[in-house]
């Protein structure tokens, strides 16, 4: 979001009045005069009071949808690992405004029920693409759970993460990120692995079962 924008204006200007006084006690009106617009220009950028302390919500998941959308199966570790870099690199990028906006969520219930909708549609969009990859093994009710799982916990460590920085405990939160994300995905696989070499192949035959079953040992043992 470019410096000189309205929405940049919109969203500063929120920041500062609501360090100063407080979410509740500030207005959209409040807001709006103090980046030097109408009301009506606010709400051309901003559905509502809440949507300003989460003004990139939607591109970023725009983002990190059309990065885990170029992945494949062989893909798969790097893929959740970039895109989840990609909302962590925005909180960066946010420095002070995204502490405060941690301030204000852990405030205010009605930003705290925003972000835990904002976080539920981080989690459906990686479970859909994971599911996407899993490999079919033990059936759908298996694969849909082991998508949800790995989805919950590649998200629940962002979070972790991102909280560390966020209360200034994590010196290098993109190396705890790789570390964080591997640490799952290396205990979490995205098919069974003890199914990956085993194949069933069936043929039909006028020799008996008896016949056959020696050459498929003979072959089985080689």
């Amino acid at each position: 979001m470019p410096a000189s924008s309205t929405r940049a204006r919109l969203v500063a200007a929120a920041f500062r009045l609501f360090t100063a006084r407080g979410f509740e006690a500030t207005t959209v009106d409040d807001i709006a005069a103090e980046a030097g617009v109408g009301r009506t220009t606010f709400f051309r950028s901003f559905p509502s009071k809440e949507a300003v302390v989460f003004p990139d919500h939607a591109p970023i998941l725009g983002a990190v949808d059309a990065r885990l959308a170029s992945a494949s199966r062989d893909s798969a570790d790097l893929a959740l690992l970039e895109a989840s870099r990609i909302v962590l690199d925005n909180y960066l990028a946010d420095g002070d405004v995204a502490r405060a906006r941690y301030a204000l969520t852990t405030s205010v219930p009605a930003l705290r029920a925003t972000e835990s909708a904002n976080q539920r549609a981080y989690q459906q969009l990686f479970r859909d693409h994971i599911r996407r990859w899993i490999t079919p093994v033990d059936g759908e009710l298996a694969d849909d759970l082991l998508a949800e799982v790995l989805a919950n916990a590649v998200v629940t460590a962002h979070n972790h993460v991102l909280r560390r920085w966020l209360r200034g405990t994590s010196d290098d939160p993109r190396r705890d990120l790789a570390d964080a994300i591997g640490a799952v995905t290396s205990r979490i696989g995205l098919d069974a692995a003890a199914h990956e070499d085993t194949q069933v192949v069936v043929l039909r035959s006028r020799r008996s079962f008896d016949d056959v079953l020696p050459e498929v040992r003979r072959l089985l043992a080689d």
